[in-house]
């Protein structure tokens, strides 16, 4: 083979290798530009903190959400109110602590075969795992409310993160339990948090109804936290109470008793109906 020809095969080679690279170089590009979009994906959301607020409306009507609220809630998929046709109502408890009231409440729902979600943090998990495995064994949704239960929207991307999966990953290797709802710490969140929290695998889980019964110093007042329960029934109803409330724990059986003689009946997170 003469030195021409062995210059032409050489140089058809240094070609082909040429091209390979060149694709290779492209497609890695292309890979690091996807990564790169998809990790910072919430930077072009709105981060404004929204307080969860409704106005409550007379005669069981469903209260007013909110333009804002109910537009971003509806947009990422959420839950806040169910459809205006079936009366059913999602009953939900918030779990930052133990008060002592938790296994009468879970007494009660056992003996009125009703379910309920519970949102709990990660002090809860760690300072009360019996409660949480019995939570799971009589069928009830564990949900998520973070970790430390701080204002979501004052995290980072990253810190937020944490906040959710440490305390979705303990639970799974405490109990085998996959959590999918999350509930944000005191009502607040952004656009921002919303897309995250969907990113993560979760549904956000706000509330239709709820009172003053989280207060410790607002307890013995039984009559209030029934006419305040039963007055605002709605359908649709996403209930939040909490399970710190002694309130709560002494009127749960009569209330679930005269809500269900009203009509209404009681359905998990799973079987929500917008």
């Amino acid at each position: 083979m003469s030195m021409r020809e062995n210059l032409k095969k050489k140089y058809f080679y240094v070609g082909i290798i040429f091209i390979v690279l060149l694709v290779l170089f492209i497609c890695i590009k292309g890979v690091d530009s996807e990564i790169t979009l998809q990790t910072s994906s919430t930077g072009t959301l709105s981060n404004k903190k929204i307080g969860w607020g409704i106005k409550r409306n007379a005669n069981h009507e469903q209260p007013d959400l909110g333009s804002e609220n109910k537009r971003l809630i509806d947009e990422n998929g959420d839950m806040a109110i169910g459809n205006k046709e079936d009366k059913f109502v999602y009953l939900t408890f918030d779990e930052g602590y133990e008060a002592g009231y938790t296994a009468k409440i879970l007494d009660v729902l056992k003996e009125n075969d009703v379910k309920a979600a519970f949102f709990i943090t990660g002090h809860y998990l760690n300072s009360q795992p019996e409660l949480v495995e019995r939570m799971i064994k009589e069928g009830h949704t564990v949900g998520n409310h973070t970790v430390n239960h701080p204002s979501m929207p004052d995290l980072d991307d990253e810190k937020l993160k944490e906040e959710i999966t440490k305390l979705h990953t303990a639970v799974y290797e405490k109990f085998g339990y996959e959590m999918k709802y999350l509930r944000p710490p005191k009502g607040e969140y952004s656009e921002r948090t919303l897309a995250l929290s969907k990113s993560l695998g979760y549904t956000t889980v706000m509330w239709s109804f709820a009172y003053d019964d989280w207060d410790e110093n607002k307890q013995g007042r039984e009559d209030y936290a029934k006419d305040k329960i039963l007055s605002n029934m709605h359908n649709g109803e996403i209930m939040l109470l909490h399970a710190t409330s002694k309130d709560n724990s002494n009127i749960l059986d009569e209330m679930i008793k005269e809500i269900k003689k009203q009509g209404y009946e009681f359905r998990t997170l799973d079987e929500f109906k917008k």
